[in-house]
């Protein structure tokens, strides 16, 4: 009877600590999503066509979120490739376009992603410029899209 307690006791650790997981996963991906206001967006062509597209959005929610996905485009879309997004929260509050001391990075989401990579986001962002980074390598070439500072 003893063991059965103790066997008990773990099932009922493991699915305590489970759940809390699966709690915290769901708020943090409910927190970043690539949804808002889009504050920015710029696409980068291959032989012509668009190829990729980097988008920051913005939501009032955590003190302001900035979040970001770069999205395939184009002959891209659909098809597995190494994608890249991240985004930063700087220091500066003005400056539209220039270059960013970090204060706050997201996480990367690198991966062989056939559609997107992201969203990423940061928080706190009401009144600070953010940066985003994003990129898709197609016919052995990286296609980057750097926004420079934003929403300041």
């Amino acid at each position: 009877m003893h063991v059965l307690h103790r066997v008990l006791a773990v099932v009922a650790s493991v699915a305590l600590l489970t759940g809390v997981s699966l709690f915290a996963s769901s708020a943090a991906q409910a927190a970043t999503s690539c949804s808002g206001t889009v504050t920015y967006d710029q696409t980068v062509s291959h032989d012509g066509s668009a190829i990729g597209e980097l988008v920051i959005y913005y939501n009032s929610s955590n003190g302001g979120t900035n979040s970001a996905c770069f999205y395939h485009r184009g002959a891209s879309y659909g098809v597995a490739a190494t994608t890249s997004v991240e985004i930063y929260r700087c220091l500066q509050k003005s400056g539209t376009g220039g270059g960013c001391t970090v204060d706050v990075s997201s996480r990367i989401d690198k991966g062989s992603f056939a559609y997107n990579a992201g969203p990423v986001g940061v928080t706190g962002t009401a009144n600070y410029c953010v940066y985003a980074y994003g990129y898709v390598d197609w016919a052995g070439h990286e296609y980057a899209v750097s926004s420079g500072t934003r929403g300041c």
